[in-house]
């Protein structure tokens, strides 16, 4: 195995589980709810039934990225163990949290001249960003040194697809995201909008579903349409929800019974505290490898 440590935010929307097992250090955002600041720390300060009944209830949480301070606290540790990183942020196409990373890594760099420090942005999110760290992991098990896992990272993120719909549209409405007629009329028309993660890490609306029925039919037709080798798909699938877990199984049902192939059975994960401060109840997130982002 390399000689370097693999490392990310905590907005990847991986498990603890996973991150205790694969010996995966975070770093952590933050976020304030009724009052209180708390660590993006999966879950282990809130559980997801309560983050998300407090924003069922009216709550707002507001979120702050990790800072340079953080972020060179964070590198310093192993750099002091002789140790290099490869460090996954999240998409800059919804946060600045790459520019505090690069920020540290430069001045890290300087002072600690024999260590490199790679910063990628992984242009995804939550447990797309995920399941690209997974790819990661299972590159430096398998003897990739620090520069052909940075490059293999680089030349096939974008390959990661991220599609999300959401039920329930309170959360964006009250966030300003979507206007109070527009969302009022969504409501009352039971529009759920899908979207997916453009070649920017964009979040990008693409089509509107009427119901729950037709959107999880039409997020497993973007797969089938997508996906790399279609219905013959044999690599991993990961999915991420905010309390609609029912709507999660629904969907990993249905695409377990399209992809016979699949490298496993589909993981559902929750979606973090940071992501889900944005989304709020309702959202489900369908993430898989297929053909290169170009949109």
């Amino acid at each position: 195995m390399g000689d370097y440590r693999i490392t990310c935010c905590s907005t990847a929307d991986m498990s603890g589980s996973f991150m205790e097992e694969h010996a995966v250090p975070f770093v952590m955002f933050h976020y304030q709810l009724d009052g209180k600041e708390y660590p993006d720390d999966l879950y282990a300060s809130v559980t997801p039934q309560e983050f998300y009944a407090k924003i069922a209830a009216g709550a707002c949480p507001v979120t702050s990225q990790v800072n340079v301070e953080e972020y060179c606290t964070f590198f310093e540790k192993f750099l002091k163990e002789g140790k290099d990183i490869i460090h996954l942020t999240l998409s800059s196409g919804i946060s600045g949290t790459v520019n505090s990373a690069n920020v540290a890594k430069a001045q890290l760099e300087e002072a600690y001249p024999d260590r490199k420090i790679i910063v990628i942005d992984t242009l995804g999110a939550s447990s797309g960003y995920g399941l690209l760290l997974t790819k990661a992991l299972e590159n430096q098990a398998a003897g990739m040194n620090l520069l052909e896992n940075a490059a293999w990272i680089e030349k096939n993120k974008l390959r990661l697809h991220h599609w999300f719909f959401s039920t329930d549209l309170s959360c964006y409405i009250r966030g300003g995201r979507i206007s109070k007629v527009s969302g009022f009329v969504g409501q009352a028309l039971n529009i759920c909008p899908l979207l997916n993660m453009d070649s920017m890490g964009r979040l990008i609306p693409r089509t509107k579903c009427r119901g729950k029925k037709q959107v999880i039919r039409e997020i497993v037709k973007r797969m089938e349409t997508h996906a790399q080798d279609g219905l013959s798909y044999s690599g991993k699938c990961y999915i991420s929800q905010s309390a609609c877990r029912e709507d999660a199984e629904a969907v990993a049902r249905l695409v377990e019974e399209k992809f016979p192939n699949l490298d496993g059975r589909v993981l559902i994960n929750d979606i973090g505290t940071v992501i889900g401060s944005h989304t709020g109840p309702g959202t489900v997130a369908l993430f898989f490898w297929g053909d290169e982002r170009t949109l």
